[in-house]
């Protein structure tokens, strides 16, 4: 887990669902070949609607049209991020779409437990309702260790809610390596670690 992520913040709103994040008709690629795991960065996202709630300050995508890596690192999100069905594909689609971090009002558990095993991103919930003071594209940094995001486009830094114990997990990797590391699972046969 990276201690900075900088980068412009993509901002979307509540209750943004699993099939939003990646829709069930982008869930033919394999996981397991780099040429179609690379599809899911560049469909992340791309079920939101244009309208109402939607995509961020008119329509911008998280990933342009013809890619695979986002240029936004950071999310920042309202209540609920996650929502839907447990399809662990959701988290996947944003970590190979380039997301490090996400900040939101507060997640789906599945969601949340979801991100955490994989070691997809760093999940934060903020304190305030950040969707309605940082836009996106607006300059943001998020200090993992200590639980900070600073808004340079408007001046302002807000303190994140800490991880508690799954920051253990994240430093890890995921849940596996994390079990591992803890003497929990024996090592992987001829891991000379």
């Amino acid at each position: 887990m990276k201690q900075i992520i900088r980068g412009p913040a993509y901002v979307v709103g509540d209750a943004i669902d699993t099939d939003q994040i990646i829709p069930a008709e982008h869930l033919v690629f394999s996981l397991k070949k780099a040429d179609e795991r690379r599809m899911y960065g560049r469909y992340a996202m791309s079920g939101i609607p244009r309208e109402g709630q939607g995509l961020p300050d008119g329509g911008i995508p998280l990933t342009d049209p013809d890619g695979y890596k986002s240029r936004f690192r950071i999310i920042i999100a309202g209540s609920n991020f996650g929502c839907g069905s447990s399809r662990e594909h959701a988290p996947f689609a944003l970590a190979e779409a380039g997301v490090e971090v996400v900040v939101a009002e507060s997640y789906a558990r599945i969601f949340y437990r979801n991100t955490v095993d994989g070691g997809f991103m760093v999940p934060f919930e903020s304190r305030v309702r950040l969707i309605d003071r940082i836009s996106t594209g607006n300059n943001v940094e998020v200090d993992t260790s200590i639980g900070r995001i600073t808004d340079f486009t408007i001046g302002e830094e807000f303190l994140l809610n800490p991880l508690g114990d799954v920051a253990a997990i994240l430093k890890a990797g995921n849940v596996f390596e994390y079990a591992r590391q803890a003497g929990l699972m024996p090592a992987i046969v001829g891991d000379p670690g």
